[in-house]
């Protein structure tokens, strides 16, 4: 794996961003994206050499707002740096994967949390759930989220679900009024109300993944199948499903029947992992809104309308 030379020293690794994650980043996060683009590959040459590790290579195929690059530390133990752009999303990330402390996601190593930096052990960066059939990839997501639904330790860094979803809100509401929203506005105003109405009667507190698909699922070594890239909240259960229900979306939207398979496996789903069904519909019904509204604002309008056309189908 990696470039390696003739006598079995590391070969040289080119270090600059993937064209991936130069594209997301430029186009979501504009400016202050570009400015962290120009930093980053100095702040990896110097964390290589401060947390002494050998580059093996960049995963090209890595993070959207983060660089990812397989590493040997200094005891030529396999091992993953990341380093990501900080967000309100991504700022307790570290916190997560300490809490959960290799139950069901990967094991934190080392972390620099204020810079985003994180030396995680590897992987099979390249398997991920969307490697198995879809039946059998549901399973075992369910099994591994089990596992990360625990409580979060008292004076838990936690943003809650009812504070994120209102910054959501304010911002969703916004987007409403502008032309190119003008179709979705029922749909918002569905989402916006649901929203309220979730908050109003649900009281369950367990730490969240936050970002829970089949791509965000790896093969491991000592576990099948461990998690990565939390986007971490406190809130209820039915949260955390909402990204799972609507994972394969393109496959889903292009198979005969897609409303009636998109409302089986919202049951499948609750039903799997004891959720009451109406609570996963609805915060589903939220999340693929706001998400596609976002899209839309960016200009992804093929991902935004599809993200729309499932909301429309719960």
């Amino acid at each position: 794996m990696g470039e390696v030379a003739d006598d079995g020293r590391p070969g040289h690794v080119d270090l600059a961003p993937p064209e991936r994650l130069v594209r997301t980043v430029a186009a979501w996060e504009g400016e202050a994206g570009r400015a962290w683009l120009d930093r980053l590959p100095g702040r990896v040459a110097g964390y290589l050499e401060s947390w002494r590790l050998t580059p093996e290579r960049v995963f090209a195929a890595g993070g959207q707002i983060s660089m990812i690059i397989l590493v040997r530390d200094a005891d030529g133990t396999p091992a993953v740096l990341k380093l990501g752009m900080v967000t309100q999303e991504t700022a307790q990330e570290h916190a997560a994967l300490a809490h959960w402390d290799g139950r069901g996601a990967v094991r934190l190593l080392a972390a620099d949390a204020p810079e985003g930096v994180l030396l995680l052990e590897r992987l099979q960066a390249d398997i991920s759930l969307r490697s198995l059939a879809e039946p059998r990839a549901m399973l075992e997501a369910e099994t591994v989220l089990q596992r990360l639904w625990v409580p979060p330790a008292d004076g838990h860094p936690f943003t809650t679900v009812a504070d994120y979803t209102a910054l959501l809100t304010g911002t969703l509401r916004e987007r409403r009024e502008q032309d190119w929203a003008a179709d979705a506005r029922p749909l918002i105003d569905e989402a916006l109300a649901l929203r309220d109405q979730l908050l109003a009667s649900g009281t369950e507190e367990v730490l969240l993944h936050g970002d829970y698909h089949h791509g965000n699922v790896l093969a491991g070594e000592r576990a099948a199948w461990l998690a990565i890239d939390p986007k971490p909240l406190a809130g209820e259960r039915a949260y955390d499903l909402a990204s799972l229900a609507r994972d394969r979306l393109s496959t889903l939207a292009a198979q005969p029947g897609s409303r009636a398979a998109a409302r089986r496996r919202v049951s499948s789903l609750a039903s799997a992992l004891d959720v009451d069904p109406e609570r996963l519909r609805g915060w589903a019904l939220f999340r693929s809104v706001e998400a596609g509204v976002w899209y839309l604002s960016v200009g992804g309008r093929d991902e935004g309308e599809l993200l729309l056309e499932f909301a429309s189908w719960l």
